[in-house]
């Protein structure tokens, strides 16, 4: 079966933060992607909407939408609110492309399958429903077996949610492969299984196997690489998203981290968290490092480097913040969007390089 390709529901909140699933998408797989549905932006271009991502046009309606030639496989919701729950208005637009013969892609936690108007509709037209957050049912309690990985494990790790980490991720796979070292991508949320075309979305877990699904990823991803890297989710820091970071950092138990960092946000991203300030970077770099510790002291797990997101702020002060970053943390630092991952890049085949002399000494 050929990749599907969609036009991508974004109504009233297409934007970088506001519809991560659909901006990435359009960042990722641009090619897939053959219109937008927000009415705001009707008439524009994705690239004159959100600053990247070429000329796909922006249209009002999901008529306009199938309107086009050629038409699309697939409706994929493109955003993921906090809660992920389905906008109660985009129950028509969904019922709509199921009937005009479009499957649909979802990564809300509101599984569309589990819809009985929605799952009733997708079964009369004989369409399907792909619901990226549904986890599997056999998971288990994480068991510390990621250490038995031949493959360097990296785990992206933020100062806050929403920050960068599957860029980041992404970004290094490209640049890690490209060098010639055999490199997996281990999904853990949404938009990563969407682009990767597998994976669990981990903050969909029931808590106790949140470490489990990890360790599966994990090992699944690490086999026959080099390096596997896992996407990162949420942040130590953030009182509402600690839980799965920390099942993600003691399930895929890492030898090395990159901090993700968007030097605009002095406090906790997500409208009910201003109240915690971010601490400097080097003592988030201390806290994920003794956090880690907890289970497995005697890996060599550490952060290695520090990824920005500067997309909101000029040139001039994203150079400051990178700068900054170096200078508090002592670590290469890099916006890879922005000014590209080589830093990065180069940080992890070092540290792959001296894993391997170890392990041969």
């Amino acid at each position: 079966m050929s990749a599907p390709t969609f036009t991508i529901l974004a109504e009233g909140a297409f934007g970088v933060e506001t519809a991560k699933t659909a901006s990435s998408a359009v960042r990722y797989m641009g090619d897939r992607v053959l219109s937008v549905v927000d009415s705001r932006f009707a008439g524009r271009t994705v690239e004159e909407a959100i600053g990247f991502g070429g000329d796909t046009p922006i249209v009002a309606t999901l008529d306009e939408a199938l309107a086009r030639d050629p038409l699309p496989d697939a409706l994929l919701v493109g955003i993921a609110p906090q809660g992920g729950a389905l906008p109660a208005t985009w129950r028509a637009w969904i019922t709509s492309a199921l009937e005009r013969g479009l499957d649909v892609w979802s990564g809300l936690h509101t599984h569309l399958s589990d819809d009985p108007e929605v799952a009733a509709c997708a079964e009369r037209c004989g369409r399907r429903l792909f619901d990226l957050r549904k986890p599997p049912e056999d998971l288990i309690v994480g068991t510390g077996r990621a250490q038995s990985t031949e493959a360097m494990r990296l785990l992206t790790v933020g100062t806050d949610c929403n920050t960068g980490k599957m860029t980041t991720a992404l970004e290094l796979l490209d640049g890690l492969e490209a060098s010639g070292l055999r490199t997996g991508f281990a999904a853990t949320g949404q938009t990563g299984i969407l682009l990767a075309g597998s994976g669990i979305a981990v903050d969909a877990v029931v808590s106790d196997f949140i470490s489990g699904a990890a360790e599966r990823l994990t090992l699944e991803a690490a086999a026959g690489k080099d390096i596997v890297l896992i996407e990162g989710q949420g942040s130590l820091m953030h009182p509402g998203y600690s839980g799965v970071t920390l099942g993600l950092l003691h399930g895929s138990i890492p030898h090395a981290m990159i901090l993700t960092w968007m030097p605009s946000r002095p406090t906790i991203y997500g409208g009910n968290h201003e109240w915690v300030d971010l601490p400097e970077l080097d003592e988030v770099v201390e806290r994920y490092e003794k956090t880690l510790a907890w289970v497995c002291p005697d890996v060599p797990g550490r952060v290695i480097g520090v990824s920005l997101a500067t997309w909101d702020i000029g040139e001039d002060e994203a150079r400051d913040a990178v700068a900054h970053a170096t200078r508090v943390t002592g670590l290469p630092a890099t916006d890879p969007i922005r000014f590209g991952a080589e830093p990065l890049v180069t940080a992890v085949a070092e540290h792959y390089e001296g894993l391997r002399a170890a392990r041969t000494t």
